[in-house]
């Protein structure tokens, strides 16, 4: 990609193979197949929630928390596999009984690196989400993910998720962004 955000067409195909990975993995999310889910990420993985807070800056970075700070989340691989476990064990957690059902809508893919079998990927989400009855949550931001290249096609290294919420509209944070 040039400094001004064209393309070229080497980009083009990769670009396809991100947003499909993408797409892949929110809807394995959506279809509760966490398992398959959790084979997409790296044994290295990390993700990041920093928590926002409403300060007098137009600097983003000034508005969250950062490393070794508070965050909504700051979970590895094996924090996501004991977290996804819970919710097969009896009694079900409270948080998550009946299952809540989820849409994530993934918008605006860019590409802005490629270095070393990594790419770095930016995205727009909007994550729905509905319980019970009445229980409805909806969760916006951007994400930074990075996706690393393997034998058998990306795995997700790294996700920090930047929400636009400085108070989160939910109950419980039980579900995956």
């Amino acid at each position: 990609m040039s400094n001004n955000g064209t393309w070229n067409s080497s980009h083009h195909d990769l670009q396809h193979q991100v947003e499909a990975f993408l797409f892949y993995e929110a809807e394995l999310n959506d279809e509760r197949r966490f398992q398959e889910w959790l084979d997409l990420l790296t044994d290295d993985f990390r993700y990041w929630v920093p928590i926002r807070d409403s300060v007098d800056s137009y600097d983003v970075a000034k508005e969250l928390t950062g490393e070794g700070q508070m965050g909504f989340f700051d979970d590895t691989k094996q924090s996501m596999e004991t977290r996804i476990r819970r919710y097969d064990m009896e009694p079900k957690p409270w948080a998550e009984y009946p299952p809540s059902r989820t849409r994530h809508l993934i918008s605006n893919v860019r590409i802005k690196g490629v270095e070393a079998g990594e790419v770095e990927v930016h995205c727009n989400f909007i994550a729905y989400r509905t319980r019970l009855e009445n229980d409805q949550d909806m969760f916006v931001g951007t994400r930074q993910d990075v996706l690393r290249r393997g034998e058998e096609g990306f795995k997700l290294a790294r996700r920090t998720i930047i929400l636009d919420h400085a108070v989160l509209p939910s109950k419980s944070l039980s579900f995956i962004l």
